[in-house]
C-alpha cells in the first residue's frame, strides 16, 4: 500500500519575479545580438540571439511550473513515473515543470445509494436505501491502490448496504436483539464501521452513514400492514383489559372496605362480568335496571 508524503514547493509569487527577469533578458539579449549584428557583423551576435531564443523557451517552459490551490485542495505529483508527494497547502506555487500534477479534492462529499432491494436476516424482502458522507484522506492511496476511487467507493458502500440488511431483521426480530427498524442508531454506526474498512485501502475516510429509506418491498408490504395492525390491536386489547381488570379489583375492594354491600361469590362474579363489560366493550352500553332480586 501507498503511504502519502508530503512534498515541499517553492513560492509562485518569488519564481513569477524570476521567470519575468528570464523573459525580459531573453528580449535583451535577442535584441542586442541584432544590433552586433547590424554594427560589427561577427560571431557574438549570432551567439546572443541563440542564448536569448533558449532562454525565451526557458521562460516559457518554467511558466508552466505554476500551481494554484484552493483550500481542501491537494495536489498529488509524479516525476517519470515516481510519486514524488503531495501538496495540501492552499497557495501559489511553483514545481518542477517535467512533474505530473493531479489534483483532489479534499472536501466532505455525499453518496446518496440508490434504493436496494434485499432480503433481511429472517429472509423477508425490503428496500433500504443510505447516504455516506466520506472524503478523501490519503491522496496517494486514493490515486495509486484503486483504479478509480470514486466508483470503488460507490460499489463497496452498496455491498456494505446489502451485507448490512443481512444481518439485521427488520422489525421483528429475537427478544432484546437490535432490528433495522428499532436501533437506527447502532444500525448506522455498524454501517459507517464497515464502511471505513472496506473503504480504507483507498484513503477515504466515512464521516458518516445513515439509512435514509426502509420498507418492505411491494409484494409483502400490504401482508405486513396487516400484521403490525393486528399486532396493535391486540397490544391495545391487553392494556385495556389489564386496566379494566385492576379497575374491577379497586371498585369490589372499596365497597368491601366501606361496607357497602356484602357479595357472596354468585353476586361477586356477576358484578365482575358486568364491569368488564363495560369497560372493555367498544360499543356503548346501555344499563338494564334489574327491579328485582339477583336470584329471580
Amino acid at each position: 500500500m501507498n503511504k502519502e508524503r508530503s512534498v515541499h514547493l517553492t513560492n509562485g509569487y518569488v519564481m513569477l519575479v524570476v521567470v519575468l527577469a528570464m523573459f525580459l533578458f531573453s528580449i535583451i539579449l535577442f535584441l542586442g545580438g541584432i544590433v552586433i549584428l547590424e554594427g560589427a557583423k561577427n560571431a557574438l551576435g549570432g551567439w546572443s540571439m541563440v542564448a536569448g531564443g533558449l532562454l525565451f523557451v526557458a521562460s516559457i517552459l518554467t511558466a508552466t511550473g505554476f500551481l494554484t490551490l484552493q483550500p481542501n485542495e491537494a495536489c498529488l505529483y509524479t516525476l517519470f513515473g515516481t510519486y514524488s508527494g503531495t501538496m495540501k497547502e492552499s497557495g501559489f506555487w511553483w514545481t518542477n515543470p517535467f512533474m505530473l500534477k493531479r489534483k483532489i479534492s479534499q472536501r466532505s462529499r455525499n453518496l446518496e445509494g440508490t434504493k436496494l432491494k434485499v432480503n433481511d436476516k429472517q429472509g423477508n424482502p425490503i428496500e433500504i436505501a443510505v447516504v455516506v458522507v466520506w472524503r478523501v484522506e490519503d491522496t496517494a492511496q486514493a490515486c495509486f491502490d484503486v483504479d478509480d476511487f470514486e466508483q470503488y467507493v460507490r460499489i463497496q458502500s452498496e455491498s456494505a448496504v446489502r451485507h448490512l440488511a443481512n444481518s439485521y431483521a427488520y422489525d421483528h426480530g429475537e427478544e432484546n436483539e437490535i432490528t433495522l427498524r428499532s436501533g437506527m442508531e447502532e444500525v448506522s454506526a455498524a454501517l459507517r464501521k464497515e464502511l471505513q474498512e472496506r473503504l480504507s485501502k483507498a484513503g477515504v475516510h466515512v464521516e458518516e452513514a445513515r439509512l435514509t429509506h426502509l420498507a418492505y418491498a411491494p409484494e409483502i408490504a400490504q401482508a405486513m400492514l396487516r400484521r403490525q395492525q393486528a399486532e396493535a390491536v391486540i397490544a391495545a386489547r391487553k392494556m385495556i383489559v389489564h386496566g379494566a381488570v385492576s379497575m374491577v379489583q379497586m371498585a369490589l375492594q372499596e365497597l368491601v372496605d366501606k361496607n357497602i354491600v356484602v357479595f357472596d361469590e354468585e353476586r361477586k362474579a356477576a358484578m365482575v362480568s358486568n364491569l368488564l363489560v363495560v369497560l372493555c366493550g367498544e360499543a356503548e352500553v346501555h344499563p338494564v335496571i334489574n327491579t328485582g332480586t339477583l336470584y329471580n
